[in-house]
C-alpha cells in the first residue's frame, strides 16, 4: 500500500507563493553558498534560479537571501534569518500536513492503482 504524497504550495497574496521548488532552491543555496551551484545541483538554469530567488525577495518585506556579485572575489549567496525561518516553517508545516494526509486517507490509499491507465487519445479523424 502506498501513502498519498502532499505537494504543498502556499499563496500568501497574489503573486507571493512558496512551494517545493523555491524551498529546494533556498535549501541548496544554504548548502552551497552559491546561487549558480544551487541551480546546477537542481538541474535548472541560472536564469531560472535567479528569477525564483528574485521573486521570493520581492514577495516579502524582508529578503530571503543576499547575493554578492561574482568575479575575482568570488561572489556567492547566503540565506537571511528570514530565509532560514521560511524553510523551517514550510518544512514543519509540510511534515504535519503529510502526516495528516496519511491518517485521513489511509482507508482509501490502498485502492489507488499503481499507475493510472492511459486515457485513449481521440484523433480528429475519429470524430
Amino acid at each position: 500500500m502506498s501513502n498519498p504524497v502532499v505537494r504543498l504550495r502556499l499563496d500568501f497574496t497574489a503573486g507571493c507563493s512558496v512551494g517545493p521548488g523555491k524551498i529546494a532552491l533556498l535549501e541548496h543555496i544554504e548548502r552551497a553558498g552559491s546561487l549558480s551551484q544551487a541551480a546546477r545541483d537542481l538541474g535548472m538554469s541560472y536564469r531560472r534560479a535567479w528569477q525564483l530567488l528574485s521573486s521570493l525577495n520581492a514577495s516579502f518585506r524582508e529578503p530571503v537571501a543576499a547575493t554578492a556579485r561574482g568575479g575575482r572575489d568570488g561572489g556567492g549567496a547566503r540565506l537571511t534569518r528570514f530565509g532560514s525561518e521560511l524553510i523551517s516553517l514550510y518544512r514543519t508545516f509540510e511534515e504535519d500536513t503529510q502526516a495528516q494526509a496519511v491518517r485521513v486517507f489511509k482507508g482509501i490509499a490502498g485502492k489507488a492503482r499503481r499507475r493510472a491507465p492511459r486515457t485513449p487519445v481521440m484523433r480528429l479523424s475519429e470524430r
